[in-house]
């Protein structure tokens, strides 16, 4: 059996990835918020913002089941602050988005490979941005995160060398991201007006076309040989 843990599973790119990968015969575990209803996938309803329970559920449930051909780890749910200038952002929302988007998936590889030691093939997806290698005014917490997620990969590519792991960039998506950003007052966020060209030129990917991508990709010999990358690359 195949195991697959997918944080943000409740919507978008991660309840894609938790709709195949589930369909697929695979057994699949999606964190999140809220439940996706119709998902047919164990879901968790935690939050991430609050990540160390999160964590510790997690070790307890994998120590607690049985052996699987290969376990897999997805960190994807991701948070963005209002966007606009890192001064004027609340700081409980700054909080929150640094605690999910890089404080969660540390804490959740942590737990992921105490685990599943005696699990023969071991892969951790971490879902990047190009907004990770490019930083980008007004979503100073988005970029960080991102960045620090790439370099956590990279690190620990060098601590576990069985271990195949990458930082990947999934390309544009149309998700609710997209909406924030396009929607996000342009006195404050100065990038407004490229999101929503992205948008009206056609240049937005689906989340279902994106996921089926990465599954492929992910199931695939590559996985793993390119720390740091990009689905539009592979």
């Amino acid at each position: 059996m195949h195991l697959f843990i997918i944080t943000g599973s409740s919507r978008g790119l991660g309840a894609a990835l938790a709709q195949q990968l589930s369909t697929a015969g695979h057994t699949v575990i999606g964190i999140a918020r809220r439940r996706h209803p119709g998902l047919a996938a164990e879901q968790w309803t935690l939050d991430l913002a609050d990540p160390l329970p999160a964590a510790q559920r997690l070790q307890a449930w994998l120590q607690a089941h049985g052996s699987w051909q290969s376990a897999t780890l997805i960190n994807n749910a991701a948070l963005l602050s209002q966007p606009g200038p890192l001064a004027d952002t609340d700081p409980g929302e700054l909080s929150a988005a640094l605690r999910v988007g890089l404080e969660a998936p540390a804490l959740l590889c942590r737990a992921f490979l105490a685990g599943t030691q005696g699990v023969a093939t071991r892969r951790i997806l971490n879902i990047s941005s190009g907004l990770g290698r490019r930083p980008m005014a007004g979503s100073v917490a988005y970029c960080a995160v991102k960045a620090g997620m790439d370099h956590l990969s990279r690190a620990l590519a060098l601590e576990e060398p069985d271990l195949a792991i990458e930082s990947l960039a999934p390309g544009v998506i149309d998700t609710d991201m997209q909406v924030q950003l396009r929607g996000a007052d342009p006195s404050r966020f100065t990038e407004q007006a490229r999101f929503q060209g992205l948008k009206d030129g056609g240049q937005l990917q689906t989340a279902d076309d994106t996921a089926a991508r990465i599954v492929r990709y992910l199931l695939g010999s590559h996985f793993g040989k390119t720390v740091v990358s990009d689905i539009r690359d592979a």
